[in-house]
């Protein structure tokens, strides 16, 4: 990311890209949070020092997704039941996706459920090798694909649900990677195979929910499908936005219906805009601003102005 920011912490129309992830768990019914932290984590848990429902963990050493998890062997020691796991790098994962995936896991009694997606061009992703019959094989990460691995177009977007006992169970037993050292969440798929216990995937993902973040042009790419969503939302309960590739709308800012969003207009994370409104066009609206009801918000209007 070139960047002294963590890479959670980096917004995603007004909201670091973690609190995303955060609430689609909290909205798909978890019961605790467990956030894993390495660099930068004094940052990142000073910005949710106020989320009282997260348990926090450290990876001290940085040795593979597999690893990662096996951190929370300790916070999970009691508890018994389903466990997501997810990466906080993955903003635009849905809540109906981990519903999902815990409904599934939950009916079939799988030790892991995982959703996977279908995509065009699926290099750099791990791919889903499936048996003959259908049942999933393993994951393979892209660099180590044969030539007819790579021709896959399903791929692992890295959503999992695990029976808890059988995921540490899994993750002790996975080999670390000689030249690397690191562990591998993904080995434990044929790890659950061999020992009979059962593993399976299904296509419940929407491709663009794979777009992870490893640069700022991947930023700028999620953002922009993000803005879609949160634009689609309002549209949905009754706002106009006239021009929406013109248009910027961050993260929980409410707009009442019959409002009016003109071109060229920002409207804050937060902001509160009532009924009957029209906003712009060329209008900047705050950060947590309120506009009552029936307010034209016009070209001149300045950061902070009071509301009539």
């Amino acid at each position: 990311m070139k960047s002294d920011l963590p890479k959670v912490l980096h917004e995603i129309c007004g909201r670091p890209m973690l609190s995303y992830v955060l609430s689609a768990c909290r909205l798909a019914g978890t019961d605790r949070l467990v956030v894993v932290v390495g660099h930068g984590k004094a940052q990142v848990m000073e910005r949710y020092h106020r989320d009282h429902d997260i348990t926090w963990v450290e990876q001290r050493e940085q040795r593979g997704t597999g690893h990662a998890v096996l951190c929370c062997r300790e916070a999970l020691r009691d508890f018994r039941g389903s466990v997501l796991v997810i990466a906080g790098d993955m903003p635009l994962v849905r809540r109906e996706t981990l519903v999902d995936l815990l409904e599934t896991r939950e009916q079939t009694h799988d030790a892991l459920t995982m959703a996977t997606t279908v995509l065009e061009a699926p290099k750099g992703y791990g791919r889903i090798v499936r048996d003959a019959q259908g049942a999933l094989e393993a994951i393979v990460e892209d660099r180590d694909c044969t030539e007819a691995q790579k021709a896959l177009t399903e791929v692992n977007p890295s959503y999992y649900c695990f029976d808890s006992a059988e995921l540490f169970e899994a993750l002790e037993a996975v080999q670390h990677n000689p030249a690397t050292g690191e562990c591998f969440l993904t080995d434990t798929v044929a790890i659950l195979r061999r020992r009979g216990r059962g593993v399976s995937a299904h296509v419940t993902a929407p491709a663009e929910d794979a777009m992870g973040i490893n640069s700022r042009l991947d930023i700028a790419r999620v953002s922009r499908a993000m803005q879609d969503r949160l634009q689609l939302a309002l549209i949905n309960e009754g706002v106009t936005i006239v021009d929406p590739d013109n248009t910027w709308i961050e993260a929980e800012a409410t707009v009442g219906k019959d409002t009016v969003i003109q071109p060229f207009s920002f409207i804050g994370a937060g902001a509160t805009i009532g009924e009957g409104c029209t906003v712009g066009p060329f209008a900047y609206v705050a950060n947590g601003e309120t506009i009552s009801g029936g307010t034209p918000v016009g070209a001149s209007r300045l950061f902070g102005a009071a509301s009539s």
